[in-house]
């Protein structure tokens, strides 16, 4: 089992800055991708980045790219959100899966964090 706990969420005016953090514990030794997810009110949850664990390889969705980077540091995963948009307001999920290289789907992941709120206000 592997067990994630995020953190870093809050609210901030839209230009603003966040970053967030996801902590890993457990059998992190089989992990091999981590992924941020959101859901907003109403709306699917939805990919927003991933990385591989062993090569650091990173994927982000259309949505994000240029302005989200994710990164690993030993066991937490990073989301640096920058240039935030109201748009970006969810909840925030960390994921994480020890089967599939990449994966954008939600069923791809086998481990999830309780979330943590990001609220960006015009």
């Amino acid at each position: 089992q592997v067990q994630l706990v995020e953190s870093g969420g809050g609210l901030v005016q839209a230009g603003g800055s966040l970053r967030l953090s996801c902590a890993a514990s457990g059998r992190t030794f089989t992990v091999v991708t981590m992924a941020w997810f959101r859901q907003a009110p109403g709306k699917e949850r939805e990919f927003v980045a991933a990385i591989i664990y062993s090569g650091s390889r990173q994927y982000y969705a259309d949505s994000v790219k240029g302005r989200f980077t994710i990164s690993r540091d030993r066991n937490t995963v990073y989301l640096q959100m920058n240039s935030l948009k109201p748009e970006d307001t969810a909840v925030y999920y960390c994921a994480a899966n020890d089967v599939v290289s990449f994966a954008s789907s939600r069923s791809s992941y086998g481990y999830w964090g309780q979330g943590t709120q990001v609220t960006v206000s015009s």
